[in-house]
């Protein structure tokens, strides 16, 4: 007997949402997008990924029996608010690189209506070109379980953390703290290597150490393009640690620091050495 899969919905579909909602179209999966207000390479993202256009959020709301909302961290609660006002019914799945707190606040106020709210985190890269990602969840189990069952048999993998709203946020801020801090530190201490003219041998030296990402200088220029995403999740990542009572300033600062490479949003040419070089022009 074949189950009938529930109607998806995509919020703001960029290069990750696109990549996750293709998984659940391939895997025959109804997936509705609304493109009011979106720009023309969301709109051609979404057409590649197979998304059906919607034209009025209100009609993609009522249609739709899950959402996925995957945007930048700081509109996460505006888009909560609109599909609140709009009296969503579903299940709801925040899945932003939020804190846990954000989570709870978006779960209590879209759970006025939704049926329920799953708090979700994506780790890992797209899933296009073989790649897989993974989609953690929390939250309700019934819930839970219709949000994995979208995403079966599909690159999208969807580990159940446990019942409570903020354990997938909780696992997306400390996985991030480290992950993307590293790499901005390793960007800072290659640029200081070569300003002594010791960059060479920083790399000889740290290249003797298994798994360090000073070795990996192409990162540099990745981290310089995703900038404009990384920042904003790493200020929850400081607002996550002051909330357990651990110091912030640390994650503030390469917060900080991400951000002079804002006009380098998804440059996927940028080269180490400018990307560098914006930073080294940075105090000047």
């Amino acid at each position: 007997m074949t189950t009938t899969q529930p109607v998806l919905a995509v919020l703001h579909p960029g290069s990750m949402g696109a990549a996750v909602a293709a998984c659940a179209a391939s895997a025959g999966v109804q997936v509705l997008w609304c493109p009011a207000g979106r720009s023309a390479a969301t709109v051609q993202r979404a057409a590649r990924a197979g998304l059906e256009p919607v034209a009025e959020p209100h009609e993609l709301l009522q249609r739709a029996e899950v959402v996925l909302s995957l945007c930048p961290p700081a509109v996460a609660e505006d888009v909560a608010h609109d599909v609140a006002e709009h009296g969503f019914t579903g299940v709801y799945v925040e899945g932003n690189a939020i804190s846990p707190e954000r989570a709870e606040r978006i779960a209590g106020l879209v759970g006025h209506s939704a049926r329920a709210v799953v708090d979700g985190a994506v780790i890992g890269s797209p899933p296009v070109g073989g790649k897989t990602t993974r989609l953690f969840l929390s939250g309700p189990a019934d819930a839970t379980s219709l949000v994995a069952r979208i995403f079966a048999d599909t690159s999208v993998l969807t580990p159940v953390l446990g019942e409570e709203i903020g354990q997938a946020s909780g696992l997306k801020v400390a996985y991030s703290t480290y992950q993307k801090a590293s790499r901005v530190l390793a960007a800072l201490a290659y640029a200081l290597g070569q300003h002594h003219g010791v960059g060479q041998a920083l790399l000889d030296v740290a290249g003797a150490r298994q798994g360090s990402y000073l070795v990996e200088t192409d990162y540099i220029s990745k981290t310089a393009s995703r900038a404009w995403r990384w920042a904003p999740e790493l200020e929850e990542a400081a607002d996550t640690l002051r909330a357990a009572g651990l110091p912030d300033e640390v994650m503030r600062a390469v917060a900080g620091t991400l951000r002079y490479w804002t006009d380098a949003k998804d440059n996927g040419g940028i080269s180490v050495e400018d990307a560098l070089e914006t930073l080294r022009g940075s105090v000047r």
